[in-house]
C-alpha cells in the first residue's frame, strides 16, 4: 500500500461533464462501483443491489444530520449585495441565540459595526471579523432568524453545482439534497453517501438482517475548503459536532463481538466513529467535537467497510478513502470510473469498499 503524503499524488483528471448537476431520477437507481480491498477487483452494479452485496449480521452506520437552508441574501447600508451563510444553529433555549457565526460574501471586506439588511425586517450587525469571510453577526428585528432561515433560506449547495433562477431546481434540491432519514438540523452540506437510500431499500436491508443505526455529525463549511499544504498531514479541519447515542454504541459493540462488519455510510460517519473509538476497540457514546484528519497510515479501529461518493481531487475526503483502501487501488478505481462515465461528487454515483 502506497503511503504518500504529497498533495500532488491525490490529483486526477475529471472531465467537467462528469460532475453531476442533478441527482439520478430515483435515489437508489444511481450506479454503484464496488471495490474489493483484498484482491483489488472491481464490479459495477446499481445502488438498489446493495442488500445482495452485504451479509446478514452486517451493520450500516448512517449520519442523520439535516442540512439547514441557511443561505440568506440581503444588502448593506450602502446598497451592496451580500450573501450570508449562517453556520451555527443552537437548539431552542440556548443562551443568546441571536448571535451566530456566519460566512459572508460581499464586494468589500467586512468590518465590525456594519449592518446587514435581510428579508422580513431582519437585520444583522457584524460584531466580530475573523478572516476568510468568517464573521459573527447579531440578528435583530423582524421575525426570529431561524424562522427566516426555514421559510426563506436557500440550501448551501457545493460550488460545483451550478444553479440559475430555476424554481424547479430549487424545489428539487430541497427534497433531494437531504437524506430520507435526516433528523437533526445543523449541517451546511449533506452527507452525500446517504442520498442514495430510499425507505424501501432500508426495509430490504432489514429483511436481509442487515442492521442500520444512526449517529449525528454536522458537516461544517470546512468540507469545501481547499487543501493548501503540500504535505497533506499539515492540513487542518474545522471542528464538527457529533453525537453517538448509547444505543448505537451498544449495537456496534454487539455486532463486532458477533463477527459482523461495521459499514460506515459516508466519510462523516467514519470520522465520528473513529474519533469516538475507545482504546479497546469499542465506541464511547456521547457528544463532542472532532477535527480528525484521516490520511494513509491511519489505523481504523471500528470501520470494516465504506459507502461513499466520488470525491474532489486533492480533498481531505479523498485522503480518507485512500487511507481506507490504499492510494494505488483508489487511483485505479477512479481512473476506471472516469472511463466508464460514472457521475461524480455530491449528486453523483456511489462506491462500496469492502
Amino acid at each position: 500500500m502506497i503511503l504518500s503524503y504529497d498533495l500532488a499524488d491525490y490529483d486526477y483528471h475529471l472531465p467537467q461533464e462528469l460532475i453531476a448537476q442533478t441527482p439520478s431520477p430515483r435515489r437508489d437507481h444511481s450506479r454503484l462501483f464496488t471495490v474489493n480491498r483484498l484482491d483489488g477487483s472491481f464490479s459495477h452494479r446499481r445502488f438498489f443491489d446493495l442488500p445482495q452485496l452485504l451479509l446478514p449480521g452486517d451493520l450500516l452506520v448512517v449520519n442523520n444530520t439535516r442540512v439547514v437552508p441557511a443561505r440568506l441574501f440581503g444588502h448593506k447600508e450602502t446598497g451592496g449585495r451580500v450573501e450570508v451563510l449562517v453556520l451555527e444553529h443552537p437548539p431552542p433555549g440556548t443562551h443568546d441565540r441571536a448571535e451566530r457565526l456566519c460566512l459572508l460574501k460581499a464586494s468589500r471586506r467586512p468590518r465590525p459595526g456594519i449592518i446587514l439588511f435581510l428579508d422580513r425586517g431582519v437585520s444583522g450587525e457584524i460584531t466580530e471579523v475573523f478572516g476568510r469571510g468568517l464573521v459573527r453577526v447579531r440578528f435583530t428585528g423582524g421575525e426570529d432568524i431561524d424562522r427566516l432561515i426555514d421559510e426563506r433560506g436557500c440550501l448551501p449547495l457545493p460550488p460545483y453545482i451550478k444553479r440559475g433562477n430555476d424554481p424547479g431546481l430549487e424545489r428539487l434540491d430541497r427534497k433531494r439534497y437531504q437524506t430520507v432519514y435526516a433528523a437533526n438540523r445543523g449541517a451546511v452540506a449533506a452527507p452525500t453517501a446517504g442520498l442514495h437510500f430510499t425507505r424501501d431499500l432500508l426495509r430490504r436491508l432489514e429483511n436481509r438482517a442487515v442492521g442500520v443505526v444512526s449517529l449525528t455529525l454536522h458537516v461544517g463549511y470546512d468540507t469545501f475548503r481547499p487543501v493548501k499544504s503540500r504535505d497533506i498531514r499539515e492540513h487542518r479541519l474545522g471542528h464538527e459536532h457529533y453525537a453517538i447515542s448509547p444505543e448505537t454504541a451498544d449495537r456496534i459493540q454487539t455486532v463486532r463481538q458477533a463477527g459482523g462488519r461495521i459499514i460506515a455510510v459516508g466519510t462523516t460517519s467514519v470520522r465520528a466513529l473513529e474519533g469516538a473509538a475507545a482504546s479497546e476497540g469499542g465506541i464511547a457514546p456521547g457528544e463532542g467535537k472532532t477535527d480528525l484528519l484521516i490520511t494513509p497510515g491511519f489505523v481504523f479501529r471500528i470501520v470494516d467497510g465504506l459507502i461513499t461518493n466520488f470525491h474532489l481531487p486533492k480533498s481531505s475526503l479523498l485522503f480518507l478513502v485512500a487511507a481506507f483502501a490504499g492510494l494505488d487501488l483508489i487511483k485505479r478505481a477512479y481512473e476506471e470510473a472516469v472511463q466508464r462515465r460514472y457521475r461524480f461528487y455530491s449528486y453523483g454515483d456511489a462506491m462500496l469498499i469492502l
